[in-house]
């Protein structure tokens, strides 16, 4: 699986996201990090149905950068590249990108460990989501990793 990550505008790639590939179980099955142009490639075993995490890392200097994305039911296919589109932190997000935010979010909340929680609430604070079902959504979110950064 390949492809590349680029901001909604501007069309410039992003260094070093990071892409985790899961098994529908959320076992990870591999994961990569973009070069400097942006692309990334996975191994993932052909045809295999995953679920698919863009996100930062803890420990890089891109960490409050970016929000995550995710794509989920994903066929692996070594041919068609899978191309990504990442929202800044602190840039208003639309409703189907703020869905898709707090969905990578969500997959985060039950994969990552406490080290992950400080980065995801300074990035989930700074979304202004235009539903009040997304705003609960994210209140919850925020709660559950001001919990886990707190433990």
């Amino acid at each position: 699986m390949h492809g590349h990550v680029r901001t909604i505008t501007g069309d410039e790639p992003i260094f070093m996201i990071k892409i985790s590939v899961y098994r529908p179980n959320l076992t990870l099955i591999d994961h990569a990090y973009t070069n400097d142009d942006g692309s990334y490639n996975v191994d993932v075993p052909a045809s295999e149905t995953v679920t698919i995490r863009f996100d930062t890392h803890h420990s890089l200097n891109n960490a409050d950068s970016w929000q995550p994305s995710l794509i989920t039911d994903v066929v692996a296919d070594d041919v068609v590249p899978l191309d990504r589109r990442l929202v800044p932190v602190g840039q208003f997000a639309d409703t189907a990108r703020g869905i898709d935010v707090l969905a990578a979010f969500l997959l985060a909340s039950a994969v990552e460990g406490p080290e992950y929680a400080a980065h995801a609430m300074t990035r989930l604070s700074q979304i202004k989501q235009n539903t009040l079902y997304l705003q609960h959504v994210q209140t919850a979110l925020l709660r559950h990793f001001t919990e886990q950064a707190d433990a």
